[in-house]
C-alpha cells in the first residue's frame, strides 16, 4: 500500500463548519458546556476504534493534570442525551481519569452533515487502521452523495484527506469486505491489494475465502486474489473447493494410477488369462484382504 506523500494539517473548527463560531441549534453562538459522560453516546456506526494503548494513557495523564483542553462536538439525540461527533477517545480518557463531565460544543447537524464533520475531524489522525480509513471514506462519500454533492466527490475527499482520489476509491471498495477479512488487513495477515480484490466478491464467496484461509493458514498473493476476483466475476466459483484449488493447489487430490509390469504379472498368471481375467482375480484377492482386515 503506497504511503502518503503529503503532510496534511488538521482542520480547525472554522474549516469544519465554514466559520469560526460554533453555533448552538444553528442560531446563537454556543458556549462550551460541561455534559455528564453518562449522557454521551457513541456516533452510529462510528468507524474509529478507541484503543487502549500508550497514546490513550498519555491523554489520561494530561487530563488528570490539565483537564480536557479541546472540547468535543456533539448533537442532541431525539431519544435523549447527546451523540458524540468528535471526542470519543477524549470521553474514554475522561472516564479513566475519573471525571464525571466533559466540555462539549453542541451543534445542530443533519445525519449527513454529522458524518462529514465526524470523518473530517478524525481522518487526519496518525495510526489510523486500514479498516477505519475505509469505513470513514465510505461513510463520507455516501453522505456527500446524499447531500447532492456535484462534481467529483472523490476529488473533494482527496483535498480533505491527503490520500489521492484513486487510493480513496480503493479504500471505499475495501469497506465492502466482511469484518473478519478487514481485521486481517489491519493485522497484515491479508494484503491491502488482495483485500481490495476480494471485496469485489459476493458475501458468501468472502466467507469461503475466510474459511480456507483459517483452515489452511495460507497467505494470498496478488496473483491469487486477482484470479479469485476474475472467477467471481465470471460466476465460476461454484463452491469452496474452487477457492481451495486457487489458494492451495497442492492440496488438490491427484487421481491415482497404478501400473503393474507384464513380467511381474506373468509370474502369477497363465498366458491364456486376458486383462479382464487378471483384473477380476486381483480385485477378488483385494476384497478378501479387506474383509480379513475388517474382521480382525
Amino acid at each position: 500500500m503506497p504511503k502518503k506523500s503529503t503532510k496534511v494539517k488538521m482542520k480547525s473548527f472554522g474549516d469544519l463548519f465554514g466559520n469560526t463560531e460554533i453555533m448552538d441549534n444553528g442560531s446563537t453562538p454556543a458556549e462550551v458546556k460541561e455534559i455528564p459522560l453518562t449522557q454521551l453516546h457513541t456516533f452510529k456506526n462510528h468507524p474509529y476504534k478507541v484503543r487502549s494503548d500508550e497514546e490513550l494513557q498519555e491523554m489520561v495523564d494530561s487530563i488528570k493534570e490539565h483537564g480536557v483542553i479541546v472540547p468535543g462536538i456533539v448533537r442532541m439525540r431525539p431519544q435523549g442525551g447527546y451523540e458524540i461527533i468528535a471526542g470519543h477517545t477524549r470521553k474514554r480518557a475522561s472516564e479513566l481519569a475519573g471525571l464525571e463531565t466533559m466540555p462539549m460544543y453542541i451543534k445542530n447537524l443533519s445525519d449527513d452533515e454529522a458524518v462529514v464533520v465526524m470523518v473530517d475531524s478524525n481522518i487526519q489522525r496518525e495510526n489510523i487502521l486500514p479498516s477505519e480509513r475505509a469505513k470513514a471514506y465510505k461513510m463520507k462519500y455516501d453522505a456527500m452523495k446524499h447531500q447532492g454533492a456535484k462534481g467529483n466527490s472523490l476529488k473533494e475527499l482527496e483535498e480533505a484527506s491527503g490520500d489521492n482520489a484513486k487510493q480513496i476509491q480503493r479504500y471505499i471498495w475495501l469497506a465492502r469486505l466482511n469484518d473478519e477479512l478487514l481485521e486481517m488487513v489491519d493485522t497484515k495477515k491479508l494484503g491491502f491489494t488482495q483485500g481490495v480484490d476480494i471485496s469485489f466478491m459476493a458475501d458468501f464467496e468472502q466467507e469461503w475465502v475466510l474459511d480456507v484461509i483459517n483452515d489452511l493458514s495460507v497467505n494470498i498473493s496478488t496473483a491469487q486474489s486477482a484470479e479469485l476476483k476474475a472467477l467471481s466475476k465470471d460466476n465460476k466459483l461454484e463452491d469452496e473447493g474452487v477457492i481451495r484449488e486457487v489458494l492451495a493447489p497442492e492440496t488438490k487430490l491427484k487421481p491415482r494410477k497404478v501400473t503393474l509390469r507384464k513380467e511381474k504379472l506373468d509370474a502369477y498368471f497363465p498366458d491364456n488369462y486376458t486383462e479382464e481375467d487378471i483384473e477380476e482375480v486381483i480385485i477378488g484377492l483385494l476384497d478378501e484382504w479387506k474383509a480379513r482386515g475388517e474382521s480382525e
